[in-house]
């Protein structure tokens, strides 16, 4: 199972975890946002095998554009309200994670229009703050997702629910942590990090 980490926005913590090589790394460009990395945010160096993740709500298509541009984004992480078709228009800039807030009332039959134009899903937990929540939903409901796409789970993951996911939701190509692994929003505690690479290698 493959580790995203999200909400970095801090030079030095960027630095810092890049050294545990996760399989991908979020920066969040949503203003709203507690971990939004700022309009003079610097992209350290990353290493190519680090998927560099940009995540958007509800943005302009010109703005992501830049953005990819800029940073030189592997993936756009689509957390809002976006259409299949504003998902398709983003494609051609870079592979898609489209992210759904789950709930017991979530209808899982609703991605199947996403299916075409999107590469990844992901799964966290329903807001009104489209994500950051820091909680769990309920892993057991990913029991009625038949798609084959490939997705990520996130909400509230934290060391204690890593064994807990790794058998309940094995099917999941990725994690997705943040805010259990945080000192503060936006900067990553690197001992609680490394705990969770671990735990995910069996230690």
């Amino acid at each position: 199972m493959k580790i995203k980490i999200c909400g970095m926005k801090e030079t030095g913590n960027i630095r810092e975890v890049t050294a545990l090589s996760p399989g991908y790394m979020g920066f969040i460009f949503y203003p709203m946002s507690k971990r939004y990395v700022g309009a003079d945010f610097e992209m350290p160096e990353i290493p190519s095998s680090i998927k560099k993740v940009g995540v958007f709500v509800n943005d302009a298509m010109k703005n992501i554009s830049l953005k990819v541009k800029k940073y030189k984004l592997d993936l756009i992480q689509l957390h809002g309200d976006e259409s299949p078709e504003f998902c398709k228009r983003a494609g051609a800039r870079a592979k898609v994670i489209k992210a759904f807030g789950v709930d017991g009332d979530f209808d899982f039959t609703v991605i199947s229009d996403y299916e075409e134009c999107c590469d990844y899903f992901l799964f966290d937990s329903k807001t009104a703050e489209y994500g950051g929540s820091g909680k769990n939903f309920d892993a057991g409901l990913l029991k009625n997702y038949k798609s084959s796409k490939p997705f990520f789970i996130s909400g509230g993951i934290g060391v204690e629910e890593v064994q807990r996911l790794k058998s309940q939701v094995s099917m999941a190509f990725a994690i997705d942590v943040n805010s259990k692994f945080e000192i503060e929003p936006g900067l990553k505690d690197m001992n609680k990090l490394k705990l969770l690479f671990d735990a995910l290698s069996g230690k």
